[in-house]
């Protein structure tokens, strides 16, 4: 039996959708994107999910794009949906990451509301040193909360970073010893959950409305980029 790339569990008002490749470090491939953007947009319509908490299975939380394979458009179109379904949902998304969290996985990690980091995290961008370009809004996320000069350093260079600086930084609501990730995670959750949903919508959509005012932007010139960056491989 093949084991499910998405694993979806619901307790309590909690979505709990853990990224589910372990052995790959859950590197993000069609299936994968596919069935999270499925259950992002399925969690919209159903008053029974309160909040969303996005992890990962196995070592990581998630090694970026799996580059196996050389990308596509189809690729393109599901790592950038899933981007705008964390960002426009009109539920809180609560990331907690551990380990590896790397290229789309970070950038998926960013477009969420609140970030939970292992004190075991490690951070790194290497799209520009592989010859791709980032995605997920990251050119408008990353620039809103670490700054434009920041942001550029960071995607260029593509230094690894700790949960300690991302937390200095503003990329991380905090850090905690790995073996509570889930426990502090989950509480986190759970007192978004015990607010008025409504209350929580319009606070989610009036600060990304304002402070993500060119998000959209972002995901268009990131997806225009990436077609030229990879124009000279068949894209479909």
């Amino acid at each position: 039996m093949v084991e499910p790339t998405l694993l979806s569990t619901l307790d309590k008002g909690v979505l709990t959708l853990t990224l589910n490749r372990p052995a790959k470090l859950n590197a993000i491939d069609n299936a994968l994107a596919a069935a999270l953007l499925e259950e992002l947009q399925a969690a919209g319509n159903n008053p029974e999910v309160r909040v969303i908490r996005l992890r990962g299975n196995g070592r990581a939380f998630c090694a970026g794009r799996d580059v196996s394979a050389p990308p596509t458009e189809r690729d393109l179109e599901l790592v950038q949906g899933v981007a705008v379904a964390i960002v426009r949902h009109p539920k809180p998304v609560v990331a907690a990451v551990h380990g590896w969290t790397v290229g789309a996985g970070f950038e998926w990690m960013m477009d969420a509301d609140v970030v939970v980091a292992a004190d075991d995290a490690r951070f790194k961008l290497p799209e520009a040193s592989i010859g791709v370009f980032v995605t997920g809004g990251l050119v408008a996320t990353l620039p809103a909360i670490a700054g434009l000069s920041r942001a550029k350093a960071m995607m260029l260079f593509g230094e690894e970073f700790s949960a300690r600086q991302a937390v200095e930084w503003g990329l991380a609501h905090r850090a905690v010893p790995s073996n509570q990730l889930d426990e502090v995670s989950m509480a986190a959750c759970q007192r978004l959950a015990a607010l008025d949903p409504i209350v929580v919508a319009h606070y989610k959509r009036v600060l990304n409305a304002v402070g993500l005012d060119r998000f959209d932007r972002a995901i268009e010139e990131e997806s225009n980029a990436t077609r030229m960056l990879v124009k000279t491989v068949p894209l479909g």
